[in-house]
């Protein structure tokens, strides 16, 4: 599969004209609880030619390239990430935080120098708490749940506690998330999850586990009461500015 993803990122390098600086792993795959009919979710960013830049009539700033049963490809154009890196987006962290990288460039180092300075804790715990509660109450609630479902809660929910903690961007894999931020009674029972999640297709269902849901429901309120009283941080545009126009040029 490696292989044919490397294919498909040549393919749109010459077709866009642009050059990637890196492909990355995003869903469940890098997340370390692929089922066994997971696809790949494969993110890239993207570099254009500076003459693209100045055009009058703008340019798309996101490249589609695939979606079928087994790959999901696409990616971001290098000013549209900075964007949203200034805002400390998440995705950006998660995605140059990924375990499983398909391809890189030099730029993808100097990208990864910056991201310390514009990551912000408040947004990044709403990111995630938001994430978590969305889920929970979608698809936690009923008797019968996807077992998908509990790990599209537990892993933006110990994000959360890690940002909270350790006032830095999490890491992809939810084991490290687990072994730092998960309550000991409970992990027995989450590993019991992770293996029926990496055995069985991605619709399967099982019992709702009550201890799991109100152990959620209480690390939400007080983690929500956290991210309320902080304080946000402020930065300025004068390091991405200065990347933008390394990478262009």
């Amino acid at each position: 599969m490696r292989e044919r993803i490397l294919d498909e990122l040549e393919k749109i390098e010459e077709t866009e004209n642009v050059k990637i600086v890196m492909a990355i792993e995003s869903g469940s795959r890098a997340w370390g609880f692929a089922s066994p009919d997971s696809d790949y979710d494969v993110r890239f960013i993207y570099v254009r030619v500076r003459q693209d830049y100045l055009k009058l009539e703008g340019i798309r700033d996101v490249i589609e390239w695939r979606l079928d049963e087994t790959l999901d490809i696409n990616g971001w154009d290098l000013k549209k990430t900075l964007q949203l890196l200034y805002k400390s987006n998440p995705t950006v962290f998660e995605w140059c935080a990924s375990p499983i990288i398909y391809f890189e460039r030099k730029e993808f180092a100097w990208l990864k120098e910056v991201l310390p300075q514009y990551f912000s804790v408040k947004r990044s715990l709403y990111h995630y708490l938001h994430m978590a509660e969305a889920n929970y109450r979608t698809y936690l609630k009923g008797e019968e749940v996807r077992v998908k479902k509990y790990f599209y809660v537990l892993r933006p929910l110990l994000a959360a506690k890690w940002v909270i903690d350790r006032k830095s961007a999490p890491p992809m894999l939810f084991v490290e998330l687990m072994e730092a931020e998960l309550e000991d009674e409970l992990r027995p029972e989450v590993l019991r999850l992770l293996e029926m999640k990496k055995e069985m297709p991605e619709m399967g269902w099982a019992s709702k586990i009550q201890n799991i849901n109100d152990y959620i429901e209480k690390e939400l309120v007080e983690m929500k009461a956290i991210a309320n009283a902080m304080e946000e941080n402020r930065v300025d545009w004068e390091k991405l500015n200065e990347l933008f126009f390394r990478m262009v040029e």
